[in-house]
Formats: C-alpha cells, structure tokens, sequence
C-alpha cells in the first residue's frame, strides 16, 4: 500500500506539508492529518485535489 504526500496549494506552488500520510479526517471546518510514523497536522481549508498515481492530497486554504 502506498501513503500519500499532503501538499499545501500557495500561490501556485505546492508546498509539502506532511509526508506518508494514512490518515485524513475532516472535522468540522478543521483537517486533521495522521502520517505511519504517528506524526499529525491540523489545518484548515480544503482537499483541492488527490493524485492516486503521485499519491498527492492537495490542499488549499480558504
């Protein structure tokens, strides 16, 4: 199984923002992230994009 990379859309960059992500929970207007190694992002916006043959989750905020 292949993990996703969280990538944060800015001004038409893509930033990485947490890699080998398993986890995505949408709570509220809150994003929570939860990579294999147990590390965690909390951020607020929305999932632009997700890239199954990158394995890119591409978010933007608001």
């Amino acid at each position: 199984m292949c993990e996703a990379h969280a990538y944060m859309l800015k001004d038409s960059e893509e930033e990485k923002i947490l890699e080998s992500v398993d986890l995505v929970e949408f709570e509220g207007d809150e994003i929570r992230l939860v990579n294999i190694f147990g590390e965690q992002k909390t951020l607020r916006g929305r999932l632009v994009r997700y890239e199954s043959n990158g394995g890119k989750l591409i978010f933007q905020v608001p």
